[in-house]
């Protein structure tokens, strides 16, 4: 009997969308183009075996799982907008959601430029 392999891990955004199914894939391509628009100067890496975005530090992240999606926008963004995602599965740092309902574009925006005001708020109390 032979053993089954894990795949290697994604070393790139690219190949970790390329091994997601199609749906998933389309969904997450659209969210990361949210994310970069929302986060030009972020780099963006494999942590975690998941796609993260850097600024400063950690800002946001997301990933596919078996029946949802994830995103990583960080606890303490998630409580500040708790009112706004109600509707959604969260939590202490992530938002999950269906294949087929992606999270509104105008609220991850909104979820990445606070966690961008975060970090660099930090970087400033730290130089102080």
């Amino acid at each position: 009997m032979k053993k089954k392999t894990k795949a290697s891990p994604a070393m790139n955004v690219d190949e970790y969308l390329a091994s997601v199914p199609e749906q998933a894939r389309v969904t997450l391509g659209r969210l990361r183009s949210t994310i970069k628009a929302a986060a030009p100067d972020a780099k963006e890496v494999i942590s975690w075996r998941m796609p993260m975005y850097y600024h400063h530090g950690m800002l946001v992240g997301f990933a596919a799982f078996k029946d949802h999606l994830s995103f990583f926008p960080g606890s303490s963004v998630i409580k500040k907008h708790k009112v706004e995602l109600k509707r959604y599965d969260t939590a202490k740092g992530t938002v999950r959601f269906p294949v087929n309902k992606p999270l509104p574009a105008a609220l991850v925006k909104k979820l990445v430029k606070a966690r961008i005001k975060e970090n660099e708020a930090r970087v400033q109390n730290k130089a102080k």
